[in-house]
């Protein structure tokens, strides 16, 4: 990873959108930074594309596109459950933000029935663990927590992941979470999905034009395909877990790191 210092200035012009995870991204001690929220900010008043796209729930993200004047973040779009769902922004200041899915209903629901299932059996044989706190907002995956609130071993997210996988799941690992999903869900996925809706246009044909930034496991499909692609500074916790790493990193951590960007 190359110091984001030398990140070649003449790249900057070509540049018209910024992907960016959230948690320990944007957020520090789970929450976002002024810095970090006025770096938004700039980056929508330079006429960028902003799309934050995070494996936390849809539920969770509502507040951030449709709350309080004050309360809602400047993005275009925001997706959730790693690439699953998302929000995106009304055409204008008073319409709501839109709610758009990748899987129709009835997969939902039966996904759903199936999920908890599942949920059930990694509290039977991996005692200790549960359901990430903000649960009650996931429409299309189940998360446990590792790192958020509770603290646990590398030895047991392995186990989680164990099970998981035997149950037919996909998952991932984020900073915080462990998540599992019926699909061929992750952020790369989910990232040219909200291109082709938001703007017809295909992500991969592109790169030169966008810019991602991450910290966790949950983020190196992002690294492995973006050509502009940059860790913040907290990244070297997961460094020896990870095959795809970023381009550049930052010298601050979380919000402070994606401010520097």
């Amino acid at each position: 990873m190359t110091p984001l210092i030398h990140w070649p200035r003449e790249c900057n012009s070509r540049i018209s959108g910024v992907f960016t995870d959230i948690d320990d991204t944007l957020t520090t001690e789970g929450a976002i930074t002024p810095d970090a929220l006025q770096a938004l900010a700039d980056l929508k008043t330079a006429g960028l594309m902003v799309i934050p796209i995070t494996g936390r729930p849809i539920g969770w993200c509502e507040r951030f596109m449709a709350g309080p004047p004050g309360s809602a973040w400047p993005v275009d779009a925001m997706v959730a459950e790693n690439g699953a769902v998302a929000f995106v922004r009304g055409a204008g200041p008073q319409q709501p933000p839109t709610k758009l899915y990748q899987q129709d209903a009835a997969t939902r629901h039966a996904n759903q029935v199936r999920l908890r299932d599942i949920a059930a059996r990694v509290a039977a044989e991996v005692p200790g663990v549960e359901l990430s706190r903000d649960s009650a907002g996931r429409e299309t995956d189940i998360a446990f927590d590792y790192a958020e609130f509770a603290r646990h071993s590398p030895e047991t997210v392995q186990q989680v992941l164990a099970v998981l996988e035997r149950a037919g799941l996909q998952t991932t690992v984020s900073s915080i979470h462990i998540h599992g999903c019926f699909g061929d869900f992750n952020k790369w996925q989910g990232a040219n999905w909200i291109v082709r809706e938001l703007l017809g246009r295909d992500l991969a044909q592109e790169l030169d034009l966008w810019v991602f930034v991450g910290d966790s496991g949950n983020d190196q499909v992002m690294f492995q395909h973006f050509t502009h692609s940059v860790g913040v500074a907290n990244i070297a916790r997961f460094v020896p877990q990870l095959t795809h790493l970023p381009r550049y990193v930052t010298r601050g951590e979380r919000g402070a790191g994606f401010a520097e960007v």
